[in-house]
């Protein structure tokens, strides 16, 4: 669900995507878990195909360019979720990651304001560096007569 419109001109919101724009696969988890772990398929494998999305163009531009191994090199996210032992709470946590991944590539540093230093600043910058070069040229031979 996508929603107001940022100062980057992408959209925001807390939740970009819902279940329709995704594919599930369910798939067995790995790890501990006895029998379970052997019989139910509890893991899920979601797909995003970022080109065929429903979000701003920019946004999929952004997407596309962030350098993840969950995207791969056809444009589409691949998330497995197996932290939980029921597939719908696997469901929405990777869901969750899919909505983290995606608020990621939408932010926007504010732009930098360039500032100038203060006079005493720049003073006190080139009182320091006319000490050093007074005491480098102090370094010089020493003769003896």
């Amino acid at each position: 669900m996508i929603t107001n419109v940022a100062r980057n001109g992408i959209a925001m919101s807390k939740n970009f995507l819902s279940y329709k724009h995704v594919e599930f696969t369910a798939i067995r988890a790995a790890g501990p878990g006895g029998q379970n772990v052997n019989k139910v398929s509890t893991a899920v494998q979601l797909r995003f195909p970022i080109r065929t999305s429903p979000l701003p163009s920019k946004l999929k531009e952004k997407l596309l360019m962030v350098r993840d191994t969950r995207i791969s090199n056809e444009g589409v996210i691949v998330i497995k979720a197996q932290r939980f032992r029921s597939q719908e709470k696997n469901k929405e946590d990777a869901l969750k990651r899919l909505n983290k991944l995606v608020e990621l590539a939408s932010y926007q540093a504010p732009p930098r304001i360039a500032t100038k230093p203060r006079k005493g600043v720049q003073e006190k910058r080139l009182r320091g560096k006319k000490q050093n070069g007074v005491r480098k040229l102090l370094r010089g031979v020493v003769k003896y007569d």
